[in-house]
Parts: C-alpha cells; sequence; structure tokens
C-alpha cells in the first residue's frame, strides 16, 4: 500500500472515533497511556490534540518524542494502531483552526489560556484491523472455529502493517 492509499485506509478508520489512547513513556521507562480526544480534521499524516503546556505527557513527550495512538470502535470491529514522532505546537493560528466550543470544558479560558497547547504526532508506521462482519456473522464464525477445532478467521477481515 502506497503512503496516499495508506493515510486514505487510517482515515477512513478513524474518522468516527472520537477518544483515542496516546501512549507516552514515563520517567522510569514504563507507558502510559490516557484517553485524548482526536481533533476532527481529516487525517493526512498527523494527529492533533490540545493540551496544557504544564502536562505530564508534554514533559515525556519532550523527553522521548515516540508516541503510540490506538484507536478502538467495537461496533464496527476496526481497530488502529499508530505510532510517531510527537512534538509540542504553540502556534496559535493552528490552534484557531482546530478549535471547538466543546474544549471550554478542558480550557475555559478558550484561546486566551497561556497553557493551551497542541500535540502533533507525525504518523510513521500503522497497523489496522477490520472486520465489518455483521456480529451473527462472527458468531457462526466462532461456532465453527470451536466445531473444527481450527483457527477463527472471518473471511471479509483486513489487516495490515503500513509505513507512512
Amino acid at each position: 500500500m502506497d503512503r496516499k492509499s495508506s493515510i486514505k485506509k487510517i482515515n477512513e478508520l478513524i474518522k468516527d472515533v472520537r477518544i483515542a489512547m496516546m501512549t507516552t513513556e514515563d520517567e522510569d521507562g514504563s507507558l502510559r497511556s490516557r484517553p485524548m480526544g482526536t481533533q476532527q480534521v481529516e487525517f493526512d499524516g498527523d494527529l492533533w490534540f490540545f493540551t496544557g503546556k504544564d502536562s505530564t505527557k508534554v514533559r515525556e513527550v519532550n523527553k522521548n518524542h515516540q508516541v503510540n495512538v490506538s484507536y478502538s470502535n467495537p461496533e464496527s470491529n476496526t481497530y488502529v494502531s499508530v505510532s510517531g514522532e510527537a512534538q509540542l505546537i504553540t502556534d496559535k493560528d493552528k490552534m484557531k483552526e482546530l478549535w471547538s466550543p466543546l474544549l471550554k470544558a478542558w480550557f475555559p479560558d478558550g484561546l486566551d489560556d497561556p497553557n493551551l497547547s497542541l500535540i502533533k504526532v507525525n504518523v510513521e508506521k500503522a497497523e489496522f484491523w477490520d472486520s465489518p462482519s455483521s456480529k451473527m456473522v462472527m458468531l457462526v464464525g466462532f461456532v465453527k472455529a470451536i466445531v473444527t477445532g481450527k483457527t477463527y478467521q472471518p473471511s471479509d477481515s483486513e489487516h495490515q502493517k503500513v509505513k507512512l
């Protein structure tokens, strides 16, 4: 899959998932994940998240730029894991472009909040699982696997690793 096709596929899979889990490396080397609201712009190879400049995740990103962001949509049996390099962005024009009034719940001063910033993740790799089968089709497949002793594998399932 070429870069353009990969970006299109990932955009298709994550566009309706509002909350992702971002994983960073803690000071002691352990991994920490937390829910983050992806800003709703068409995925072009970069992911955007609002955050506070003084947050723990910003300190972790500044120490180790490599992060993982995972998306899960159990209703459609779609799962995406991306990894890439994160950086803190304080560009007011970009913040204005991505701002949503709902963000006032976390940033009451809005765009005037001096602590407001963005984390930009430049996605380098992604892996996705997409199995659009209905629950009934999946149940029949599970039963068949149990009865035959063969590993369950949905016929319409797609699993790929891609580099961007």
